[in-house]
Formats: C-alpha cells, structure tokens, sequence
C-alpha cells in the first residue's frame, strides 16, 4: 500500500510519488486516463517513483487531492501483478558485437543467449539517461551481467543492448557501457514525429528473432 508519507513536494510544481515498480504502469495510465490530467506539463517516471509536474504553481493543491485519490484506490495500490499497455513487436537480428563475448561470460552458446533473450516477457520500466532512452524490463536473471567497464562513446540507432535484467534499444548518438547483442531497422524515436515516442511506460515488448 503506497502511502502519504510517500508522497513529497518537489520543487514550486512538482509531486514525488514513492512506489514499488510493478504498480507504476497503472498509475500511469490510469493518470493519463483521467479529466486532471490536464493539469500536467509532464509525467515523468522513474524506477520507483512517479514526478508529476503541473503547468501553473496554483494547481498544486488540485493535484495533491488528485494523487490522493489514486493513492486510495486499491486497484492501483494493492496491484501484484504487471499491467501491460500496448505490445510492440521489434524484430531482432541477433548479431551484436558483443555477443559472443557475452554468451563467454554466461557459459553458454551466442544461440542460446538470442533464444532466451527473445523468449523473456519484456516490459518498458520508464525512460532515463537521454532522450528515447527506454529501460526495458524482462532480461532474464540468467542473462545478467553488469556493465561493460570501457563504454562506448557513441552507439548507433537500433542497437539491441542488455545489462542486469534490462534491455535498451540505442535511440542512437549516446555513449553506451551496455552489451551490444543484436540490431533492429525498426525506428523507435524520432524528434520530427508528433509523439517521437513509439514506446510508452507499461508497453509489452516483443523481441522478434528475425535472420539477416
């Protein structure tokens, strides 16, 4: 049960909710869902909290009895399982140039590393770091390894990349310390889109093992 004493003031327009990871995609659609959200600049979440943000200073106390009453809806608070918004399918060729040294360190085959990388249930966590930049949830635990100690200083658009039990697909032009395992043609961000976006907290993805 998420509680008040998880929610702080941030900043002249800003609320902080505190919550665990697996209710933070129904708190965003159910926010996104709702007549106040007009009330907002932005909605910006994170691994474990929501920044809601309002346009004016004014409305911050609408927009505290607002989250107060997502705070006391149990269908949002008490939720154990993962709510899933739409599911996006991104074809995956399995050819990154650190596979091989990735499937090294696992013990195990580059061909078991794409079948069980493609196999997991992946879900987009929330977005950090630069622009377009979606930690998607989902790796498997036997997947995990922790970041490459040399970073790349710039990773391409489409590359497939893994650490700890999270994916990024590059949104291109950042450095990168992830494991590059694969690539997609598929265009996820795009600044001259209306929403540049493809990806939104809560998508199930679908990593879709595709040959050459």
């Amino acid at each position: 049960m998420i509680t008040l004493e998880q929610m702080h003031r941030a900043g002249d327009r800003g609320w902080l909710v505190d919550m665990e990871p697996h209710v933070i995609p129904a708190w965003i659609a159910a926010t996104r869902r709702s007549e106040w959200s007009a009330l907002l600049q932005d909605l910006v979440p994170a691994a474990a909290s929501i920044l809601f943000i309002a346009h004016r200073s004014h409305d911050m106390p609408a927009l505290e009895k607002h989250i107060q009453a997502l705070l006391n809806d149990p269908s949002l608070t008490e939720t154990t399982e993962q709510q899933h918004g739409r599911t996006t399918t991104i074809p995956v060729v399995y050819d990154g140039e650190d596979l091989s040294d990735v499937a090294n360190a696992l013990g195990i085959s580059a061909q078991d590393v794409a079948a069980q990388h493609a196999a997991a249930v992946h879900t987009v966590g929330f977005f950090g770091f630069a622009p377009g930049f979606a930690y998607i949830d989902g790796c498997p635990d036997r997947l995990a390894l922790p970041r490459r100690t040399s970073p790349r200083p710039k990773v391409a658009a489409g590359a497939i990349a893994i650490a700890g039990t999270q994916t990024v697909v590059y949104p291109g032009g950042t450095p990168g310390g992830w494991h590059i395992i694969g690539h997609t043609d598929v265009v996820l961000w795009n600044t001259e889109w209306d929403n540049p976006s493809r990806l939104t907290v809560g998508d199930r993805i679908v990593f879709e093992r595709v040959n050459r």
